[in-house]
């Protein structure tokens, strides 16, 4: 009888956890913690070390002044009329300033630049950059092929500009003065949109704190009035 109590009292009795059974759950669930794992910034150095995204943009970023150059410097084997060469050099050279100015440098590099005149008809001057997360930003192929071509070839045609004057051939003057002001102006304006996110916010600040003195200042000139009026009446 004693030997069934007893091992009944095992069966119906519920067996208290020992210190090794008691402590193994519990260092699970601290071995379970949820752990954050930055899977976001390899998919985005991927992305960013990825081949090119935009192939038409880049194409074209280089197509038209790539073409301008080629064709000044070679266009006396295909034609003997100054007037085509000068006006289909002068072409590509346009065409080249509206594409980088309005889609390459939007798509490739996330910049834009632009002139808008206000109400009271004053012109103002535009640089943006646009703040987007870093999978939409550009890839670093796009980036290096978008401000090589941009500061290459200003040089080349800088290069131009020199040769014309040393050679003589003042007939082509007019046509480089073009193609230096027409590159250098996308590269004017895309430096200033690189770099003047910093100097627009040290603007924004320094307008707020303007803002937040001048109800300071107003006070301080109340009491001031006021004090000097408590002076006035005590005197007299």
């Amino acid at each position: 009888r004693r030997r069934r109590e007893v091992r009944g009292g095992r069966r119906r009795g519920s067996p208290g956890p020992s210190p090794l059974t008691g402590s193994l759950p519990q260092a699970l669930v601290d071995d379970t913690e949820d752990v954050s794992l930055d899977f976001g910034s390899e998919e985005e150095l991927a992305l960013r070390k990825a081949k090119i995204r935009y192939p038409l943009a880049t194409f074209f970023h280089l197509f038209f002044r790539v073409s301008a150059i080629i064709t000044y410097l070679f266009c006396d084997w295909f034609s003997n009329s100054f007037v085509a060469c000068f006006v289909t050099i002068l072409l590509l050279l346009s065409f080249d300033f509206w594409s980088v100015k309005n889609v390459t440098g939007r798509l490739l590099v996330g910049l834009r630049w632009w002139n808008q005149i206000d109400e009271d008809g004053k012109s103002h001057w535009v640089f943006e950059a646009k703040r987007v997360p870093t999978i939409a930003a550009s890839t670093e192929a796009e980036a290096r092929i978008f401000w090589l071509g941009l500061i290459i070839c200003p040089v080349i045609w800088t290069v131009f500009f020199f040769s014309t004057l040393f050679s003589l051939k003042l007939k082509w003057l007019a046509l480089v003065i073009a193609g230096i002001s027409l590159q250098t102006a996308n590269l004017y304006g895309y430096i200033h949109c690189k770099l003047g996110g910093q100097k627009s916010i040290s603007r924004v600040t320094s307008r707020l704190f303007v803002t937040a003195d001048v109800p300071k200042r107003q006070t301080r000139r109340i009491s001031e009035d006021r004090i000097e009026e408590h002076g006035k009446t005590g005197t007299r």
